[in-house]
C-alpha cells in the first residue's frame, strides 16, 4: 500500500498514550532482534501489533501476553489453520476481536490499520520486514519500533535470539530463557547421537498441499531443508531448486534414489486431496492421504517405498520453537540405533504441557504403514 503522509498519521492518532511515571522512570530495556538489530523500550510493550509466529508468541507470553496485543495478522492462522486458530481461541478468547492488519504473502499488509491501532511495538517475521521497506522505515520515522523474529530460517542463532527477544519485550524474560535452554539442549542431543552414527542418509522432503497427483515443493537452504542439515543427513533438495524451496522434477527424485521421503502435511481447507495432519487428525486420515505417494510412477522401486520408509510430518513444525520435536522424529527413522530411546510424540506432547494452554491430540508424525 502506499506510504501515509505525515497529516495522514497525525490524523489517526498517532501520538502514542503517556507514559505513566513508573513506566518513564524505568529502566530502558534493550532487545537485539533475530537480524542482530537493537531497540530500546521504556517497559515491555504494551500495544503490540503481531505478524506471525503465534504459537511461539503464546508459549513465550502465555494467555495473558494476549492482552498486549491491538492487531495482528489474522490470515495466516484464521484462515490457513482454522482447527488450530479454533482451539487457541478456547484459552484466549481475544483472539476472535481482535482487529486484522493484513499480511505481507498476499500484499494485504495495512499500513494505515496498523497504525491506527497505535502500537508501541510491532512485531514480524523476517520475510516480512524485507519485503516491507519503505513502510518499516516509515514505522520507525514516527516513532514505532519493529522487532525482527525468524524462525522460518531454522537458523539456531536467530531461533534463540528471537525467543530472548519475545520475552524482553513482553516482560517474560524468565520464561523465554527457559525455552531457549530447552531448544539449545534438545538441540545438541539430537545432532550429538546424528554424529554418532556415522552415515548421511538420502532424504527427500516435499509439501504435501496437493496431494499425490501434485508435485509440491521441497526445501533447501532453510526450513526443512536446514532441519536436514542440522541432523546431518543428505537433503536430495540440495544445490538442484534456485530457491529455498520448490519442485524437483519426478526423474530426478528417482534417480537420487532417497532412503526416507517425508510428505509435510498440515490441516489446510479446500485441499481435498491434501496430506492432513495436526490437531483433531485421525492416524488412519492421514494414513489414507498419505497412500497415493507410494504409488507414483516408479515410486514403487524406491528404496524408501521398498524400505517402508515414507511418513508423513506436519508442515508447522519446520518454523516453530519446537521444530526439534520434527527432528527427533527425522532423525529416528535414519538412525533408529541412536534414537531407540526416544519418543519424538512423547516430545511434542511434553512441550504442550509445558508451555502451550491447549492440549496435544491429533497426527503429528506417521509412517504410512504401521
Amino acid at each position: 500500500m502506499p506510504l501515509l503522509s505525515r497529516r495522514s498519521a497525525l490524523r489517526l492518532g498517532l501520538a502514542l498514550p503517556l507514559a505513566t511515571a513508573a513506566r518513564a522512570q524505568a529502566a530502558p530495556i534493550v532487545i537485539t532482534d533475530a537480524l542482530g538489530r537493537t531497540i530500546t523500550l521504556k517497559a515491555p510493550a504494551e500495544r503490540i501489533v503481531l505478524g506471525f509466529n503465534y504459537e511461539e508468541y503464546t508459549a513465550i507470553a502465555g494467555p495473558a501476553g494476549w492482552d498486549r496485543v491491538v492487531g495482528f495478522g489474522r490470515a495466516f492462522w484464521a484462515d490457513w489453520r482454522p482447527s488450530t486458530f479454533a482451539r487457541y481461541s478456547v484459552p484466549i478468547p481475544r483472539l476472535a476481536i481482535l482487529p486484522d492488519v493484513g499480511n505481507t504473502d498476499d500484499n494485504s499488509f495495512n499500513l494505515e490499520k496498523v497504525l491506527s491501532l497505535r502500537p508501541d511495538l510491532v512485531i514480524m517475521a523476517d520475510w516480512s520486514f524485507q519485503s516491507l521497506g519503505d513502510q518499516v522505515r516509515q514505522l520507525g520515522t514516527l516513532g514505532i519500533p519493529v522487532l525482527v523474529i525468524d524462525y522460518n530460517a531454522e537458523i539456531p542463532a536467530r531461533h534463540i535470539a528471537s525467543t530472548l527477544a519475545l520475552g524482553l519485550a513482553t516482560g517474560n524474560a524468565e520464561r523465554a530463557n527457559r525455552l531457549a535452554e530447552t531448544y539449545t539442549n534438545k538441540l545438541a542431543d539430537i545432532q550429538r547421537r546424528a554424529r554418532q552414527a556415522g552415515t548421511r542418509p538420502k532424504i527427500y522432503v516435499e509439501l504435501g498441499q496437493g496431494g499425490a497427483g501434485v508435485i509440491g515443493n521441497t526445501y533447501w537452504q532453510g526450513m526443512w531443508g536446514r532441519l536436514l542439515d542440522l541432523i546431518g543427513a543428505d537433503n536430495i533438495a540440495a544445490g538442484h531448486i534456485a530457491k529455498a524451496w520448490g519442485p524437483l522434477s519426478p526423474e530426478y527424485v528417482l534417480a537420487a534414489n532417497p532412503d526416507a521421503i517425508f510428505i509435510a502435511g498440515s490441516s489446510w481447507l479446500n485441499q481435498p486431496r491434501a496430506v492432513l495432519t495436526g490437531y483433531d487428525v485421525p492416524a488412519e486420515t492421514t494414513r489414507a492421504r498419505l497412500a497415493p505417494y507410494a504409488q507414483r510412477q516408479g515410486w514403487p522401486q524406491l528404496s524408501a517405498i521398498r524400505n517402508g520408509q515414507l511418513h508423513a510430518i506436519e508442515h508447522g513444525l519446520c518454523r516453530a520453537l519446537f521444530d526439534y520435536t520434527a527432528m527427533y522424529y527425522l532423525a529416528k527413522q535414519i538412525y533408529p540405533a541412536q534414537f531407540a530411546d526416544i519418543d519424538p510424540v512423547d516430545e511434542l506432547r511434553q512441550y504442550h504441557h509445558d508451555f502451550l494452554p491447549v492440549a496435544f491430540d491429533g497426527t503429528w508424525m506417521i509412517r504410512a504403514s504401521s
